[in-house]
């Protein structure tokens, strides 16, 4: 479940009394590995997600941030010219131990009964971040650079496809066993637009990976991809994450059963009663079909949401035997309707 560590719970709110600042939280090994595994302990969820941030790395190539209470992440010094470019330098992956080392851990501490899952930002999204100096409405700076310093731009994406590819090698290395790409930002584009800006960045990205771990699954996920399915399928991903605005039988005729989907239960659900719930995940279950599908959430987990509702997603899903859910036939083979 995307965000499935975190302020919905009870112990991580008091564990953040106690450590406040969110760059300790998720920099400090004690506290990545006890967080990360409080929902483990408390769900038995098939995966362990490392907490963390997409922008974690970014320190290590040379761009600082802090983050504050009210509003989020700042970037002091934003780039947006030739000049700025040349504060970047390759990743140094020493800066970033306490994420391999947690990740051993995490290894270690669930063993075969679970997956340890990383992730990453892809390079448009993290660029939106440093040019923009931080969380924006608009992305208006960073889009007309796409017209004004193209090649300021490129150079950035460029720099950042090589630096979060080397971050994804070294979390696999450490331990994790499947990479979530977060394109947070992409489905702020226009689709023709995040064909030229976006997609071929995590195209590198994914071919750099598939050459080094083959074995590595990777997911990509953009929030707002509606317009994006199809497109999404050429980057050379495993699976395909659904936000909750796609409906699931309309996602699978249009990515076919060829690729594997994420996805994809509103989390305002969490917050029904827990027999509406309960038909919910069943209908995205079998839109789905009877493989290839990850349940997840079609988004993070909402603050507040109730750990009672948490806790029955975990436990309708694992009570499902898909032998029986899909008796009345095998899943229909679907071919994409396109593909661009």
């Amino acid at each position: 479940m995307m965000r499935q560590a975190g302020r919905y719970m009870a112990a991580y709110r008091k564990l953040a009394e106690k450590y406040p600042s969110f760059r300790e939280r998720s920099e400090t090994v004690d506290l990545i590995v006890e967080i990360s595994l409080q929902p483990w302990r408390a769900f038995q969820p098939d995966g362990v997600i490392i907490f963390s941030d997409i922008l974690t790395p970014l320190p290590a190539f040379g761009v600082p941030f802090e983050i504050e209470e009210v509003k989020g992440p700042i970037i002091p010094s934003p780039i947006f010219s030739t000049e700025g470019l040349k504060k970047l330098h390759p990743i140094d992956l020493e800066k970033l131990q306490f994420v391999g080392e947690s990740l051993r851990i995490l290894r270690n501490e669930v063993g075969e009964k679970a997956a340890v899952l990383g992730f990453v930002g892809a390079p448009w999204t993290l660029a939106t971040y440093i040019v923009e100096g931080g969380s924006t409405r608009t992305y208006t700076a960073v889009k007309s650079m796409c017209h004004t310093a193209p090649n300021v731009l490129k150079a950035l994406l460029s720099h950042l496809t090589q630096a979060i590819s080397d971050y994804i090698i070294f979390q696999v290395n450490s331990g994790a066993q499947c990479i979530q790409i977060f394109d947070s930002w992409g489905g702020q584009l226009p689709p023709n637009v995040w064909e030229q800006w976006s997609k071929p960045y995590i195209k590198q990205m994914v071919s750099s990976i598939k050459k080094e771990c083959p074995q590595i699954p990777l997911v990509l996920y953009v929030n707002g991809n509606g317009g994006l399915l199809e497109r999404m399928t050429g980057t050379g991903v495993d699976v395909i994450g659904l936000d909750w605005t796609v409906d699931m039988a309309d996602g699978r005729r249009r990515l076919g059963s060829k690729i594997s989907v994420q996805g994809n239960v509103d989390p305002a659900y969490l917050f029904s009663p827990l027999p509406v719930l309960t038909d919910e995940i069943h209908r995205v279950v079998r839109c789905a079909g009877r493989r290839g599908h990850i349940l997840n959430l079609g988004h993070g987990v909402l603050v507040k949401t109730p750990e009672e509702a948490v806790a029955h997603f975990f436990d309708v899903v694992k009570s499902l035997n898909y032998d029986k859910f899909f008796e009345s036939g095998a899943a229909e083979e679907l071919e994409p309707v396109g593909q661009l």
